[in-house]
């Protein structure tokens, strides 16, 4: 009953009670954003969503487009920008997601939707992750994000999948929280990013 009834109500309900009450600090950095990276203060990107469903996902845009001479975009930290850094470092870089939650494309909790371009490197085990819709937090997310290597982010991710609950919701709620305050596992070492996944 949670998985069907109660959990998709609470993510629209909180979805845009969320965007209704955080409008002022969306507004206030997508004008940052807007001059910090020439006009362009969202990312658009195509994600697998559950079942593996294709969807656009929006969230801040923290990195601008500058190249080298070559014309090839510089490397990640060197196109972070500092109101970027601030964005990402607090989290504020997720939240125009809750506009894909209200859509129905996400869960406000459940595993990260990851690039397109890892569907096909995935076995049984890590696929399960599609099983349902992907979260702007999860149990990965509270348990080291981006932190941690790929195969306990599947793990965690799986295990969330088999634990759904109210609970379990809750808890992941409170601590993320708490990890965005702490700016825990927020990028892995010496890195703007963290290393793409190569199927091993």
């Amino acid at each position: 009953m949670y998985k069907v009834l109660v959990k998709p109500l609470f993510d629209f309900l909180f979805s845009l009670m969320g965007l209704i009450l955080l409008f002022p600090l969306l507004l206030l950095f997508t004008v940052l954003l807007f001059f910090a990276n020439a006009g362009k203060p969202f990312f658009f990107q195509l994600r697998p969503g559950k079942n593996g469903k294709i969807f656009k996902i929006v969230k801040f845009k923290t990195m601008n487009d500058k190249k080298d001479s070559d014309g090839k975009l510089l490397p990640d930290a060197q196109r972070l920008t500092a109101v970027g850094r601030f964005v990402r470092k607090t989290s504020i870089d997720e939240l125009p997601q809750l506009i894909n939650v209200l859509k129905g494309d996400m869960s406000l909790i459940g595993p990260r939707p990851l690039l397109t371009t890892y569907l096909h490197l995935y076995n049984d085990f890590q696929n399960r992750r599609h099983e349902i819709k992907p979260g702007i937090t999860g149990w990965a997310q509270v348990n080291g994000r981006n932190a941690i290597s790929w195969d306990k982010k599947f793990e965690y991710d799986v295990w969330y999948v088999d634990h759904m609950s109210l609970k379990v919701d809750l808890k992941i709620l409170f601590n993320t929280i708490l990890k965005v305050f702490k700016r825990d596992g927020i990028n892995t070492a010496n890195a703007a990013t963290t290393e793409p996944f190569s199927g091993k």
